[in-house]
């Protein structure tokens, strides 16, 4: 089955006063590459979310984005004493050096307590360290929605990738078998033509024709425009590329090889059959497999 490298995924989940969303956009890359991005503190599990995007995307650069947040308790919030009574004694020596300290009310706590650096947060990282697993399994939970959602939309749209790819063969099919049934009467064309010149020129310097040169010739342009082997070829690449498609690995890379393979025959096709319907074919050909390229380029 065709998976196509784009896609978008995204989940959340929240339990046990930890909430976490995870979103996945994945983008068309030859190889696989992750671009991870995590709320600060929790980047000792960066080793564990890889590898499971690993099992289920072979390539194209994936984005993810996966946001953590916990409540807050009393235990994790702390008052740095030091702190606040350099501001306090801040304000009082102010008060002092302008006189008016009796005239001016001195600041609230409360209000203190919103200076920079008085009130301080525990770092959430020790929190994780200490309850690494219960994190990861929210984790992993809200992150195996976000890939199954990313996996449906990406084989959707490998299904309607694969219908267009199949329409393509059958046509490249039909192109090639056009071109196998123009391709014997390529050799008596040319040997009608090259007898009827030979002999304008022969009769006009009063000469005899020498048959043992002429066959000699026809069969030297009869091996020089044998095409059969580059149509056997191409039937071979079309039937692997079918078989590709179907398979239950990743295709991709397999099937940008094949695409380049159908092109290098088709080139030969027109390089060495000098026919002008068979060069008709050539050309149709090229355009398909152009169209067949573009959309390989996108499959996983």
């Amino acid at each position: 089955m065709l998976f196509s490298m784009t896609g978008y995924g995204v989940a959340f989940c929240q339990a046990e006063g930890i909430a976490v969303s995870v979103e996945l956009k994945a983008v068309n890359n030859r190889y696989f590459k992750l671009s991870l991005r995590m709320s600060d503190g929790y980047g000792s599990l960066e080793t564990r979310i890889e590898p499971m995007i690993r099992s289920l995307i072979e390539r194209g650069t994936v984005n993810a984005s996966i946001r953590i947040r916990q409540e807050k308790k009393t235990s994790d919030y702390k008052i740095s004493v030091p702190v606040l009574s350099s501001y306090f004694e801040q304000l009082v020596e102010l008060g002092s050096k302008l006189g008016q300290l009796g005239e001016l009310p001195l600041p609230s706590l409360e209000r203190l307590t919103h200076l920079p650096g008085v009130v301080e947060t525990e770092i959430d990282a020790i929190r994780c360290d200490e309850e690494n697993e219960k994190i990861w399994n929210i984790i992993e939970k809200t992150l195996r929605e976000a890939l199954d959602a990313l996996q449906t939309m990406r084989r959707a749209e490998g299904i309607s990738m694969h219908k267009d790819l199949d329409a393509n063969i059958a046509t490249l099919y039909q192109l090639v078998q056009n071109v196998e049934q123009l391709a014997p009467r390529v050799v008596p064309l040319y040997q009608q033509k090259l007898l009827e010149r030979i002999s304008k020129v022969l009769s006009e310097q009063g000469l005899t024709l020498n048959n043992t040169e002429l066959f000699r010739e026809i069969a030297v342009y009869a091996d020089r425009c044998d095409i059969s082997e580059e149509t056997v070829r191409f039937r071979s690449h079309l039937a692997q590329f079918t078989d590709a498609m179907v398979s239950k690995e990743s295709c991709g890379r397999k099937l940008d090889f094949l695409t380049q393979e159908l092109l290098r025959e088709t080139n030969t096709m027109g390089s060495k059959a000098n026919d002008a319907d068979i060069t008709k074919n050539v050309v149709e050909m090229k355009t398909v497999i152009e169209r067949i390229r573009e959309m390989v380029q996108n499959v996983e």
